[in-house]
């Protein structure tokens, strides 16, 4: 299995990928894909630090394992390929931007690579999946390496923007140093939280940029 990771993100996690749980890791992902059909694809498996690199990095929106299905998952947590109908959770996630930031937006994709080319790490807590199998890899060491990227961010950067969305996500975020950064919490987009009230109106997007600005640092095109 050739993974690579092709920016400045290599030395940043260098001596974590170097660690023996991550070669031991890397090895049952390697035979997950050999016995399974799993997603993303492997050569998008570290998309989110391919597509985001370390120097630009301004927010990081942190979800809990990749879609599931055959042609959907492109290594972005939230994010879809072209060709896939929109999932329901981002499709919330469109309607509140569309609410809080004032502005006709009707998205004929869910790709949102754009977004990460901007600054914004897509982090997956789980970076694969068993194809139609939801957190089939949670139980592997995926979650500690994504919990050495959260603190290493904490840790070396400032002013970044994180947006944890549901239990999961603030549990994982929970170490964040907050007088560094702007953390901005709310329940998760999917219908069941959103449909009780918990996700719409939390105005996370308008936030991100008004902090972004007061940093010198450009606001993010959400559309």
């Amino acid at each position: 299995m050739d993974l690579k990771i092709n920016n400045d993100w290599q030395n940043v996690l260098a001596a974590e990928m170097q660690k023996p749980y991550f070669i031991d890791l890397i090895k049952v992902v390697e035979k997950e894909y050999q016995d399974f059909t799993c997603f993303p694809p492997q050569d998008l498996i570290f998309s989110a630090f391919n597509s985001c690199s370390f120097a630009d990095l301004k927010v990081v929106i942190i979800g809990q394992d990749p879609y599931h299905g055959v042609g959907e998952a492109n290594g972005l947590s939230f994010s879809v390929n072209d060709s896939v109908k929109i999932p329901p959770s981002l499709r919330n996630i469109f309607k509140e931007i569309h609410d809080d930031l004032d502005a006709v937006l009707m998205p004929n994709t869910g790709n949102l690579a754009s977004w990460a080319q901007q600054g914004v790490l897509l982090l997956n807590a789980s970076l694969t999946v068993r194809k139609d199998a939801p957190n089939s890899h949670k139980h592997l060491a995926w979650n500690q390496f994504t919990d050495a990227v959260i603190q290493l961010i904490s840790e070396q950067k400032e002013h970044i923007v994180f947006l944890l969305w549901g239990g999961f996500a603030q549990k994982k975020g929970a170490k964040i140093n907050r007088t560094k950064h702007l953390v901005l919490e709310s329940g998760h987009p999917s219908p069941m939280s959103a449909n009780q009230g918990k996700w719409f109106g939390n105005k996370h997007f308008s936030q991100t940029n008004a902090y972004l600005k007061t940093w010198g640092k450009a606001p993010i095109n959400w559309f």
